[in-house]
C-alpha cells in the first residue's frame, strides 16, 4: 500500500507515539493476537486536548504504519484529515477506559481464542502459574453486554474495571491498560500466557493453586523482574525483533 508520510505534520513526541503504537499493532500480528481487523489498540497523545491514535478500519495489524495511525477525539471524529476510515463502534471500550483513567496511555484489547475461552469459564482467571499471579494482582471483570457499541454501556464498564490494569470482558476477550504502550503490551502478553497455561493445564491432572499469599506480594516480585522499568524493560529488545524483519511500521 501507498501511504504518504505525516511526519512533517506532527510533533516529534506524537510521531514517536505513532511509531511505538504501529509497532505494538504488528507485534499483536507477529504474536498471533490479532482478529483480522476487528480489535483495536488506542494511545492517548499527551496534552489538553484528549485526542487519541487508533488503527484506519479495514487495515491488517501487519499493514499499519505510524503515518496511516488516525487521530480522533473523544467522540472518534478525525482530527487530521485521513484517507481511512475510523470505527466508532470499535472505540467506545476504548474511550471509556480513556475518561476514567487520566493515568492510562495505551488500551489494549484482543479477542484471541484462549482469552475468549478463559473469559467465558465461570472460575475466571485461576492461580495456577507464575504468570497468573501478575494479573490476578490487579484484574476485574465486565459481564457481556452484546457488541460494545452502546454509549450507555461506558459507566458500567468504567465501575468495573476500576483501577485494575487488566481486565476480562466476559464472553468477549481482554484488556490492558498501561501507563506506556510498552507496559500494555507486556501485560497484554503476560496475560495471554495466563489464559493458555490455564487452558493447558485444565487439560491434564488435578491442579495445584499458588499460594494466596504469594500474589499479594507479586507488584515487588515485577518490579525487581523489570529493574522498575515496567514494559520499558523489554520494548527495546521487541523492536530489535521487529527491526530485524520488517520497519516499515515507522513510515
Amino acid at each position: 500500500m501507498q501511504i504518504n508520510s505525516i511526519k512533517d505534520q506532527v510533533s516529534a513526541e506524537e510521531w514517536q507515539l505513532r511509531t511505538d503504537l504501529a509497532a505494538c499493532y504488528r507485534l499483536v500480528a507477529a504474536y498471533g493476537w490479532s482478529d483480522l481487523v476487528f480489535t483495536h489498540i488506542s494511545a492517548r497523545i499527551p496534552g489538553p486536548e484528549h485526542h487519541f491514535l487508533i488503527n484506519p478500519y479495514g487495515l491488517m495489524f501487519d499493514e499499519i504504519t505510524a503515518s496511516s495511525l488516525v487521530k480522533v477525539d473523544q467522540q472518534c471524529n478525525k482530527v487530521i484529515d485521513s484517507p481511512f476510515p475510523v470505527n466508532p463502534a470499535g472505540f467506545v471500550i476504548h474511550s471509556a477506559v480513556h475518561a476514567a483513567r487520566e493515568d492510562v496511555q495505551c488500551v489494549l484489547h484482543t479477542h484471541t481464542r484462549a482469552g475468549v475461552a478463559v473469559s467465558a469459564q465461570k472460575c475466571g482467571v485461576l492461580p495456577l502459574s507464575q504468570q497468573s499471579t501478575f494479573v490476578l494482582a490487579s484484574l476485574a471483570y465486565h459481564d457481556y453486554e452484546g457488541v460494545a457499541f452502546r454509549e450507555d454501556e461506558k459507566p458500567r464498564l468504567q465501575a468495573d474495571m476500576g483501577q485494575a490494569n487488566f481486565l476480562v470482558l466476559r464472553n468477549h476477550g481482554l484488556l490492558t491498560v498501561g501507563k506506556s504502550i510498552a507496559d500494555a503490551f507486556l501485560s497484554m502478553y503476560t496475560f495471554e500466557a495466563t489464559c493458555q497455561i490455564q487452558l493447558a493445564a485444565q487439560a491434564g491432572g488435578e491442579l495445584v493453586h499458588v499460594n494466596p499469599l504469594i500474589v499479594k506480594g507479586v507488584a515487588e516480585a515485577m518490579r525487581v523482574q523489570t529493574g522498575g522499568l515496567g514494559g520499558a524493560f523489554v520494548w527495546p529488545s521487541l523492536i530489535r525483533k521487529l527491526d530485524r524483519t520488517d520497519e516499515s511500521y515507522k513510515l
